[in-house]
């Protein structure tokens, strides 16, 4: 039998922090002993603002640090929802502000029609990439990877490194549908992937992840199925 994620539990959201902080800020300090740069890929969402407030602090040479959207709400940078606004708030503070910040959202009309903007961004970078931060929702879905979305199977494809998508309203997406994001090609790869979750929810819908398979009604099963070596951290 395939070996499944495990999930680690932590007292409290802090204390993740805190401690992810650590597994993370070794990680990016090795890639920079050996190649001279980092990559980190992050989400948006409430849940890992204290550990990006948390990396904040570390002393790092963030300027050899590229930080990297896993995905992003088809908004400009200082509109609501703008996943680049949150990480540029929470995370390119304090030591991390000399951080370079790859963004996913260009001024297209359309998310599809800024796919070849955010690929020619991300040329740049070294596969695989270090670390990524990945977080979960209540409908199963991570990235911008929803439920049975347009444009699923394509960001579920390891052909190219964005895939444009379009969710069904519900109550996780609210009226922001369009969105652009990593696919599971680029995110499979990483050095070292953290599924980050809080609440007993989560922790029942990652429970629920693992005991089926149809990754369309559940599409963080992508990626627990790819990398069964990745972080899953939970507090309450």
């Amino acid at each position: 039998m395939a070996s499944k994620p495990v999930l680690t539990s932590y007292e409290t959201r802090a204390v993740l922090a805190r401690q992810l902080a650590d597994r993370i800020e070794r990680q990016l300090r090795d890639a920079i002993a050996e190649r001279g740069a980092a990559s980190f890929a992050v989400s948006g969402g409430s849940t890992p603002a204290a550990l990006y407030h948390e990396l904040s602090r570390r002393k790092l040479d963030w300027s050899m640090i590229t930080i990297i959207l896993v995905d992003e709400r088809w908004v400009a940078p200082g509109e609501e929802g703008s996943n680049e606004s949150f990480v540029r708030a929470s995370l390119m503070i304090n030591e991390a502000a000399c951080a370079t910040l790859i963004g996913l959202w260009s001024d297209n009309a359309t998310p599809q029609d800024g796919i070849t903007v955010a690929e020619r961004r991300l040329s740049g970078i070294d596969c695989p990439i270090d670390v990524v931060i990945l977080g979960m929702g209540s409908d199963g879905h991570t990235a911008s990877w929803f439920p049975n979305a347009e444009g699923l199977e394509a960001a579920l494809s390891s052909d190219a490194r964005v895939a444009a998508v379009t969710a069904s309203k519900s109550a996780v997406t609210g009226g922001h549908l369009e969105r652009i994001t990593l696919t599971l090609g680029a995110v499979a790869d990483a050095q070292l992937i953290c599924l980050l979750i809080a609440g007993d929810d989560k922790r029942d819908t990652f429970e629920a992840a693992l005991t089926g398979d149809n990754i369309n009604d559940m599409p963080v099963r992508a990626i627990l199925k790819a990398r069964s070596d990745m972080m899953v951290c939970w507090a309450p």
